[in-house]
């Protein structure tokens, strides 16, 4: 990885940082479902933009019901859960369990496309959900005004990502990535839009609002998806999947900067702690035969 492509990694991880500062500025005015719609919906021309540009339109008829299996996971239920999540809880906090979705990737390989975890995989996922028990343990409660269901709605929605990537590898495995992207996101905004109408609240959200769910659409989705594509062409998918590492770093920064959002020594600890873990469990952690440049299996 040359110096342009690991400031390239760093950007990534930045803007993916970025999204849960957005969604704890734009969710409780838009409500989780009509904010999701907005980001989709921004999203989706976007990516069908780029979509047109390459001429690929054509894998979009012939994927179309896996297209909507992993809109459906990815786009509307992990969006919208995490959307939820960030009412009550801070970015970073949030941010730290969207970094289980290794872990729990881990897991749903193992189950349903029988991937070998051995004893370094499994001791990865101990530690790896050790490291949640840090972060959630003693500060939620299931009271009504409480932060337990935002936590179990945050595990959820990693859990829904990680299904999501398992689909992806067994039904799309073949499929441009650029094709997945736009076709998920057209068919999440498709389901997501009728609830949308329902939802849409009363008062118009402020600007800053909107700005907020415009960047999610444009940078945080558009822009990003492109950037992570990018990556995986040029570094490969198991050096590019190390962005995971990044994300939570920069919701934490972001949210303190701007929203003054406390960084607490549970935070950090939890954080390095379900790191180790998903590195163990992912099998980055693991040594690995020497191979031909670009050979091996991708991880994402």
């Amino acid at each position: 990885m040359n110096t342009r492509e690991a400031i390239d990694l760093v950007i990534l991880g930045a803007i993916w940082g970025s999204s849960f500062l957005f969604m704890r500025i734009a969710s409780p005015e838009f409500g989780p479902v009509a904010l999701v719609a907005v980001r989709v919906g921004i999203a989706a021309v976007f990516l069908a933009a780029a979509l047109a540009v390459a001429g690929r339109w054509g894998d979009l008829r012939r994927n179309g019901a896996a297209l909507a299996v992993v809109g459906l996971l990815n786009s509307v239920i992990g969006f919208c859960l995490f959307a939820y999540a960030v009412l009550f809880l801070t970015s970073g906090f949030a941010a730290v369990l969207n970094s289980t979705v290794p872990l729990f990737g881990a897991i749903v390989a193992y189950l349903w496309v029988g991937e070998r975890l051995g004893p370094p995989r499994m001791t990865g996922l101990v530690a790896g959900f050790a490291g949640v028990l840090v972060l959630v343990w003693g500060t939620i409660s299931f009271a009504s005004d409480g932060s337990g269901l935002a936590v179990l709605a945050g595990l959820a929605a990693s859990l829904s990502y990680a299904i999501g990537a398992s689909f992806t590898k067994k039904y799309l495995g073949d499929v441009d990535p650029l094709v997945t992207a736009a076709g998920s996101h057209l068919a999440a905004t498709a389901i997501l839009m009728p609830f949308a109408i329902r939802e849409w609240p009363a008062a118009n959200p402020t600007i800053r609002a909107w700005f907020s769910v415009i960047s999610l659409g444009v940078v945080c989705t558009g822009v990003a998806y492109i950037m992570f594509f990018r990556l995986i062409a040029r570094v490969g998918p198991a050096r590019t999947v190390t962005v995971t590492y990044l994300i939570p770093v920069f919701a934490m920064a972001w949210g303190f900067l701007f929203l003054r959002e406390p960084v607490t020594t549970r935070m950090l600890t939890a954080c390095g702690v379900i790191f180790l873990g998903t590195a163990l469990a992912s099998g980055v952690a693991e040594p690995r035969p020497r191979t031909m440049e670009g050979a091996g299996e991708p991880l994402l």
